[in-house]
């Protein structure tokens, strides 16, 4: 049986070429931590969570860094309870990536996002933005539940797809 494009760009991600990838990550190392691309890495997993190629959809790429949570020990006086370094990440990085997205892009909704690579140091990124200003968004009856008040700062309150995972409600 024939299959689709996506089909096959979905077998391709689950094997990528490691060689284009470490060039790739290489490059999205030393490039700002925010950027802007014109088209989604993995197009499959972006049209499967929601993203459109028209006017009011954007894609950002983000880095986070990966480990460090362990916080220096205090060099004060504390009382035994106080003196504890070690304390878990509560949130995972994807959602610590949406919401520094969307403190950075403030008059744009978070739609969902997805992960396209990690090295040792950073874990890669592409944000899904919707901008709930623009007309193109309101009159599309798929996407217009975005415009809506009540889904105002989505990432910042928890409600992406991955806040609620941190959040223990799937």
């Amino acid at each position: 049986m024939a299959q689709g494009l996506y089909h096959y760009i979905k077998e391709a991600w689950k094997k990528p070429d490691k060689e284009t990838l470490r060039k790739r990550m290489i490059e999205w190392r030393h490039s700002d931590v925010f950027v802007k691309v014109d088209k989604p890495l993995r197009l499959d997993r972006a049209r499967a969570l929601g993203y459109k190629d028209k006017t009011g959809f954007i894609v950002v790429r983000v880095r986070i860094k990966r480990g460090g949570h362990k916080r220096p020990r205090p060099n004060k006086g504390r009382r035994s309870a106080r003196m504890h370094t070690n304390k878990n990440l509560i949130m995972n990085y994807k959602g610590i990536a949406e919401q520094r997205t969307a403190r950075k892009f403030i008059n744009m909704e978070v739609l969902n996002s997805y992960q396209i690579g990690k090295d040792g140091m950073n874990y890669f990124y592409e944000v899904i933005l919707v901008d709930p200003q623009r007309q193109e968004i309101k009159s599309d009856k798929n996407i217009s539940w975005i415009c809506s008040p009540k889904n105002k700062n989505r990432a910042l309150r928890g409600l992406t797809s991955s806040a609620k995972k941190s959040r223990g409600l799937r």
